[in-house]
């Protein structure tokens, strides 16, 4: 059951609505099923010989009174309204129901604590199966405003307590770290429109994409504004600092033809400016990104860093383990678009529904996820895919996804767990499209008998309480092969094995040969790094190739909004 709290100051015009036909859905038989006094609230639901006009002007008699009684002065945005909706699937609830859902929502909020003969007076109206709309003018017979201090707080609480009651759909508590859903209007707007998703959520994703790529605030400005999104600043009156933003989606006009602009707050809680800030440093203070000759360091260090955020997630450090959250959902956003396929759509939805796994009420030391962070941004500078290290990448970002999932769970943060359960099903989804070609390519070139029973040796002797398994695991053939590749590539097998083997234990791992197979192949290559040393020690210096930008697939095809002009 969710309620959704907003406030307005045209009672007569939201009258009319109710009891009209409707924009987006029909609306059957509107009428009204509770009010502050049922026998004083004319229903123009059972009035159908009336026109809406004069339905409306009745019924705001009736209910704007105490705004009149003040003389003409109607305090701003005076107007409460609050619909309430059962979720998809629940059962259908009577019109006694939903009159007592209505009470107790207006009782909750403290529009009208019950029994309290001065409330303000309210009405609650049904014109469709699964919910209705309570109405109310925030003026009191005494002629004080009602405490609606975080009144849609308590509406949602209220509400998971007649889920339970009424026996509907248990929804996931929030801890008002959830970004701001789209309007009606705004949905109804893409409709007509065309579009899939409304401007906010467009504008949401586009801005979380690109400061996951950039390493300035000034560069987050630039690149959303090469993408055609109009940037609007609100400077300090002293300073002339920014102490604000607005975005503006392209060709995303309002009737008069102006930009529909969302301040970066009002996309996301963690796109504020003073929340960007904390992530993206001063131009001064910046990192420059790091473009290194190997092209494959990026994504070992970005293997290695999520790596570290899984075993920060075990620890007892919440702001630290909040902060590699954060860092891991920009992670997600470079690591879809730096790997091209038919698994990028699963990698993009998954980036998508981290957000809401990202941030809690737990404050972040972003400083304790700075390794992540810059990983990730050297990951959107990457020159190219290097092969089974992307895919090591994927395998190492299902297992954090679930880690995440666990940690919010543990700590009551119901929307966040199972957004990051969604998110570990799409990344593990993308993982097994990707690495199915892969693995099947790596067991067929698997290496002699003989070799294998080498590599068997080896297992047994470095982990040896793993050993059966490893070597039950139908992936077992793919890692003699990696071994193999290993070994070539100057690595002891037998200490490689155990080296990565105490990475993290294996104990839960359902393919222990794939975690291991995985875990090597994210190893430096040891004959290129000796190369590059002695390169280095006799004076010469690689140089790398001119760096492409961050990847373009956060952006917008020049076509992809032309359709909301």
């Amino acid at each position: 059951m969710v309620p959704d709290v907003s406030t307005g100051s045209d009672s007569r015009g939201l009258i009319a609505y109710l009891f009209g036909p409707g924009r987006r859905d029909e609306h059957t038989n509107p009428h009204i099923v509770a009010a502050w006094d049922m026998a004083g609230a004319p229903d123009p639901g059972r009035d159908p010989a009336a026109t809406y006009t004069q339905l409306a002007k009745r019924l705001d008699h009736h209910l704007d009174l105490r705004t009149r009684e003040l003389g003409g002065k109607k305090p701003p945005q005076h107007v409460w309204h609050c619909p309430v909706r059962t979720a998809p699937g629940d059962r259908y609830l009577t019109d006694a129901e939903w009159a007592e859902v209505a009470r107790r929502v207006v009782h909750a909020t403290g529009i009208a604590p019950e029994g309290d003969e001065k409330a303000c007076r309210w009405i609650a109206v049904r014109h469709a199966d699964d919910h209705i709309h309570i109405m109310a003018t925030t003026v009191r017979a005494d002629g004080r405003r009602p405490r609606t201090h975080q009144d849609g707080r308590r509406a949602q609480a209220e509400c998971r307590r007649i889920e339970a009651e009424f026996g509907l759909c248990r929804l996931k508590s929030g801890d008002l770290t959830a970004p701001r859903t789209p309007t009606s209007a705004e949905r109804a707007k893409a409709e007509r429109q065309g579009q899939t998703v409304t401007a906010r959520q467009w504008l949401r994703e586009r801005a979380y994409a690109v400061a996951a790529a950039v390493h300035t605030e000034a560069d987050y400005f630039t690149v959303l504004q090469s993408l055609g999104i109009k940037v609007k600043t609100r400077l300090g009156p002293e300073s002339g600092d920014v102490i604000g933003y607005s975005l503006a989606a392209p060709g995303d006009t309002s009737s008069a033809g102006e930009p529909v602009w969302y301040g970066g707050s009002k996309l996301a809680p963690d796109l504020s400016i003073n929340r960007l800030r904390e992530r993206l440093p001063d131009q001064e203070k910046a990192d420059r990104p790091r473009f290194a000759a190997d092209p494959a360091e990026p994504w070992q260090h970005t293997i290695t860093a999520i790596q570290t955020a899984h075993i920060v997630l075990d620890s007892d450090d919440d702001a630290a383990a909040q902060a590699h959250l954060a860092a891991f959902g920009d992670t997600l956003y470079n690591i879809a678009s730096a790997t091209p396929g038919p698994h990028h759509a699963e990698l993009r939805a998954a980036a998508s529904t981290f957000n809401r796994a990202r941030r809690s009420a737990t404050r972040a030391d972003h400083q304790a996820a700075t390794a992540l962070r810059q990983a990730a941004k050297e990951l959107a500078y990457a020159s190219n895919e290097p092969g089974g290290l992307a895919i090591a990448l994927l395998f190492a970002t299902v297992h954090l996804a679930r880690a995440a999932a666990k940690w919010h769970e543990q700590r009551g943060h119901q929307q966040q767990a199972a957004a990051a359960e969604k998110a570990f099903r799409h990344l593990q989804a993308g993982y097994q499209q990707a690495a199915a070609p892969v693995l099947a390519d790596l067991a067929r070139r698997a290496p002699r008998a003989a070799t294998a029973s080498r590599y068997e040796q080896d297992v047994r002797a470095a982990l040896p309480d793993h050993a059966d398994r490893i070597l039950a695991d139908p992936t077992w053939t793919v890692l003699t092969t990696t071994l193999a590749q290993a070994e070539t590539a100057g690595h002891n097998p037998r200490r490689l094995l155990a080296e990565v083997g105490t990475q993290r234990e294996l104990d839960s791992a359902e393919r222990p040969a794939e975690v291991l197979n995985w875990r090597i192949t994210a190893q430096p290559n040891r004959r290129t790094q000796a190369a590059r040393s002695r390169s280095t020690t006799s004076g010469t210096t690689s140089t790398s190739a001119r760096p492409r930008p961050p990847a373009t697939s956060v952006g917008r095809r020049p076509e992809e909004r032309s359709r909301r002009r």
